[in-house]
This record gives C-alpha cells, sequence and structure tokens, in this order.
C-alpha cells in the first residue's frame, strides 16, 4: 500500500470522526487522532493498528480548551509528515433561541468555528510550503437550511462552509485541496447528546460509515462541497451557479432602484 503521509483528524474517538480514521488508515494514511476521551481515543486506535497495520498516535485534547487547542495547533505546524487535516469535532443543538442557553451556544462557537479556524490557520502554511496537503471540513446540511435546527449551530456551520470555500479559493492552486462536507441527519451520538436519541434510529438517517463513503468519493472527485444526501447533485450546480451570479452583480455605489424612496 502506498503511503500517503499522516493524517490529523479531530472528534476521531467516535461516529464519523471514527469511520474518516478507519478509511484513511485503509488508504494509506497514518494518523493522529485527537479528542476528549483517551480511553475511547485508544480502542479506535488500537482496532486500526490491529486491522490495518498503520501508525496511530491519539491526543487527548478539548478543543474548546485554549491550552489544548494551542497543543494540537503545534502539532500541525511542527509535525511534516501531515498531509490531511479532517476538522470534524464539534456538537449541535435542536433547541430553539428562546429555550438555549446561551453559554453553551457560546461552547459551541468555540469548537465548531474557533477550532477549525485555528487548525487550518496552523496546517495550511505547511501545506502550501510543501506543494501538497487537504483539508477537510466538516460542515452540515444546516449552512444552507438554517431553519432545520437551532439557529447557532446553523450559523457555525455556514461559516465552515462559507471558510471552505474562501480557503479553496485562496489555496487550490498551490497544491492545497479543500473540501467541506454537508451531511445530512447521520446516526452518531449527535442526537442522544442533544436528547432525540429515537431520531438516529430514522429511515431517512445514514450510517456514519455510509456518509464518510461518499465524502471521501466526493473528494476523490476533486469537490470543493460534498453533499452525501443530496440526490441530485445538479441542484447544488445550480444553487452556486446562482451565488456566483449573485456576487458578480453586487459592486454599485448606488443601491438597487427598488431600495430608492419613491419621493426621490
Amino acid at each position: 500500500m502506498i503511503k500517503m503521509g499522516t493524517a490529523l483528524v479531530t472528534g476521531a474517538s467516535s461516529g464519523i470522526g471514527a469511520v474518516y480514521a478507519d478509511r484513511l488508515a485503509r488508504r494509506g494514511y497514518d494518523l493522529i487522532l485527537v479528542a476528549r476521551n483517551t480511553s475511547r481515543l485508544q480502542a479506535v486506535a488500537e482496532r486500526i493498528t490491529d486491522q490495518t497495520g498503520r501508525s496511530v498516535n491519539v491526543v487527548t485534547a478539548d478543543l474548546a480548551d485554549g491550552d489544548d487547542l494551542f497543543r494540537v495547533e503545534r502539532v500541525l505546524r511542527d509535525n511534516a509528515s501531515i498531509t490531511m487535516l479532517v476538522n470534524n469535532a464539534g456538537f449541535g443543538d435542536v433547541s430553539p433561541l428562546l429555550e438555549s442557553d446561551v453559554e453553551r451556544m457560546e461552547l459551541m462557537v468555540g469548537v465548531n468555528v474557533i477550532a477549525p479556524m485555528r487548525l487550518a490557520y496552523a496546517a495550511a502554511p505547511g501545506f502550501v510550503e510543501r506543494g501538497q496537503g487537504s483539508i477537510i471540513n466538516i460542515s452540515s446540511i444546516v449552512a444552507i437550511g438554517p431553519e432545520i435546527l437551532n439557529g447557532v449551530y446553523g450559523g457555525t456551520k455556514a461559516f465552515v462552509l462559507a471558510f471552505s470555500q474562501s480557503l479553496h479559493h485562496e489555496l487550490g492552486g498551490r497544491g492545497v485541496r479543500v473540501q467541506a462536507v454537508l451531511p445530512g441527519g447521520t446516526a452518531t451520538e449527535f442526537w442522544g447528546i442533544a436528547g432525540y436519541g429515537d431520531y438516529a434510529d430514522s429511515p431517512k438517517v445514514m450510517g456514519p460509515e455510509a456518509m464518510v463513503d461518499a465524502a471521501l468519493t466526493g473528494l476523490d472527485l476533486g469537490e470543493v462541497v460534498t453533499i452525501p444526501p443530496l440526490q441530485d447533485g445538479s441542484l447544488w450546480d445550480e444553487y452556486d451557479a446562482q451565488r456566483r451570479r449573485i456576487t458578480a452583480d453586487l459592486a454599485h455605489a448606488k443601491p438597487g432602484a427598488r431600495y430608492i424612496p419613491a419621493h426621490a
């Protein structure tokens, strides 16, 4: 098997992150797995090493903690073997605004926005210098459907999508591949933590293995934005083309005619 370098995967102790770890090891990557739960991380690492023979190191870190986040950033800056970053760690909420705890919402912004932003900043310079590297950012369908779940959660995932598109625009020509993945409902611990554990058993919920396999197929196809549950990919192409048409028509010194008062 061809050695692909090392992939650093956050939120790797379970769910989507653990599946990414497994699939990337089978593609030939060594791994650095990051999560808060050391015992679960080690169990994932041991299983993958036993099954694939790949080197797997674990880093126990809470990305909501500044010191822990800095330690992971330092790994990304200092370890030249790293060729892929998977920003998967994060959490969500289904509560409406008036029922949400603002402290939890602030924590969500830290984990879902600040952490992937800082980790991408730590990884990108080395990737550019070496002329290769991949950054995979796990967003969500709520990035384009903010009415679906909690508004703060939707806002954080919209940031991940926009940030990924901007990174691709800036770095795509410098050897760095960037992909935003927008899962729909996925059968992970997300729903149990949010108090909707039964939803994970819904026939509309995708298994994490199918989600990750689809996302990696999208990466192989060169997609910047991959939406595994979207059945008709041309809908995204139309959506993105319309977005580009709108942004190309925004450089005007005066407002649109509909905003000019009638008396003027």
